[in-house]
């Protein structure tokens, strides 16, 4: 065997390959995190992005800050300002290198807020707040829309325009809440649970302008996300601006980058629906009368295929009589078998009839009766000589016969025993004699033993 067979087969990249596989991995490990660091090398170029470099003591990164999220910055970035990053990761494949790109960026002093809203979000995490497995699908086209907002920010302007322009006409419920400062998250809280014991809206938007941390800060309680993980209601969270995030986007069945964007997510266009409907309405319309064409071309071949009911009545009548006949005979064959059948049956039975039967059994009674007549008469004749000779026997051996000749039975008085001995009796004792014909009551006047008499 070659020996290379068995080594792995090399896996040659290109540069560009290997440095885009290295943006893959690297982007979806990292998609956003936070950084705390300090500027340097900060610059503006003409287009008025942020190029600049965060370091610490070991280690630094390239970062970038586009035009459009710098704007919302409320202070000037500077070399030397120690700041708290948050962005996603970014490789520049042409140079090779990798880079932070921030979407959101504030000096390190605002780092406790911070720190409270990771720690909130990992804990509700844990739990289970965020996961999609609780996130409801929003309604297609709600009847009545509830907000919970400012009553006197841009926030509801900007929503009744975008609704009155997409649909016309559908319900607007707005719960008035504050919703930053004191006190804040509570009323949001409230307002979610008024508008779930009511139960008459379809969908429910938490909705704000952006702001600061600090502005967000109610809507980063946990109060409030709690009471929008309760909501059996759907909630769209539409906090802030695009790159704001709070608690109540991670804890809501759906959040819109802006509440504009959330009157966006929330109804369709009305326009379309009905451009919709016309071309359905249109495709079916086109779909029935191409039905019925098929049908009418069916029925016409149908109906050139279809006999006259005169010609089938008479070929119908025709097998009628056919099959009439062929039940008819078929009938009288079986009725003749079953004919044929119960007279041998009959024979049978009358062979196998009772009376027969009782008639034979009473001559064979009548033979037996006289057999065994005749058999105890023998047996009668017999057993009356035998008694005969027995009872000639017996009587010759009898007491009584004895008598006959002439002898006597002596027996003591009052005890009636049999005198053998003379010594059973005394003199002067009465005694019974028994003799073949009575008895006597004799007194013993001498008794003789031996041949000597004693008187």
């Amino acid at each position: 065997m070659d020996r290379d067979s068995t080594l792995p087969e090399r896996r040659i990249y290109s540069v560009s390959e290997i440095t885009r596989d290295i943006k893959v991995l690297l982007e979806d490990a990292y998609p956003f995190v936070w950084l705390v660091g300090e500027i340097s090398n900060f610059r503006t170029p003409g287009s008025g992005h942020f190029y600049f470099t965060l370091k610490d003591s070991g280690a630094q990164i390239s970062a970038v800050m586009f035009r459009a999220q710098s704007r919302s910055l409320k202070f000037r970035p500077a070399d030397g300002t120690a700041v708290i990053a948050m962005g996603r990761l970014n490789v520049y494949v042409p140079k090779g290198i990798y880079q932070i790109i921030i979407e959101y960026l504030e000096p390190e002093g605002i780092g406790v807020l911070q720190l409270a809203f990771e720690r909130l979000k990992a804990k509700l995490a844990a739990e289970g707040l965020f996961d999609e497995r609780h996130k409801r699908p929003l309604p297609f086209l709600p009847q009545k829309i509830a907000v919970v907002a400012s009553p006197t920010g841009a926030v509801i302007r900007d929503i009744m325009s975008v609704l009155d322009r997409r649909f016309q006409n559908v319900a607007v419920q707005v719960a008035p809440v504050k919703v930053q400062g004191e006190g804040a998250a509570g009323e949001i809280a409230e307002a979610l649970q008024l508008l779930n014991r009511a139960d008459d809206a379809d969908v429910i938007v938490v909705a704000r302008g952006g702001g600061s941390l600090e502005d967000l800060q109610a809507f980063n309680s946990e109060v409030v996300a709690r009471a929008i993980f309760s909501s059996h209601i759907p909630v769209v969270s539409a906090v802030g601006h695009q790159t704001d995030f709070t608690i109540a986007d991670f804890t809501a069945d759906v959040r819109a980058p802006t509440p504009s964007a959330a009157a966006e997510l929330i109804v369709p266009v009305k326009e379309q629906l009905s451009g919709r409907i016309a071309d359905i309405k249109k495709s079916l319309k086109s779909a029935i009368f191409q039905r019925i064409r098929l049908l009418r071309e069916r029925a016409a071949h149908l109906s050139r295929r279809l006999v006259h009911p005169g010609r089938q009545i008479v070929d119908w009548r025709l097998r009628l009589d056919d099959a009439f006949g062929r039940i008819l005979r078929g009938l009288s064959r079986q009725l003749d078998e079953k004919r044929g059948r119960l007279s041998i049956m009959g024979d049978r039975l009358a062979r196998c009839s009772p009376q027969v039967i009782a008639e034979d059994l009473n001559v064979l009674l009548e033979h037996h009766q006289q057999t065994l007549s005749s058999a105890m008469q023998f047996y009668l004749e017999s057993k009356k000589g035998t008694l005969r000779a027995t009872a000639a026997k017996l009587n010759a051996l009898s007491p009584l016969a004895v008598l006959e000749r002439g002898y006597s039975v002596t027996r003591t008085l009052p005890d009636h025993a049999v005198v053998k001995d003379v010594e059973q009796v005394s003199l002067g004792q009465h005694v019974e004699v028994t003799v073949s014909r009575g008895a006597m009551v004799c007194c013993i006047e001498r008794k003789r033993a031996d041949g000597q008499a004693n008187i």
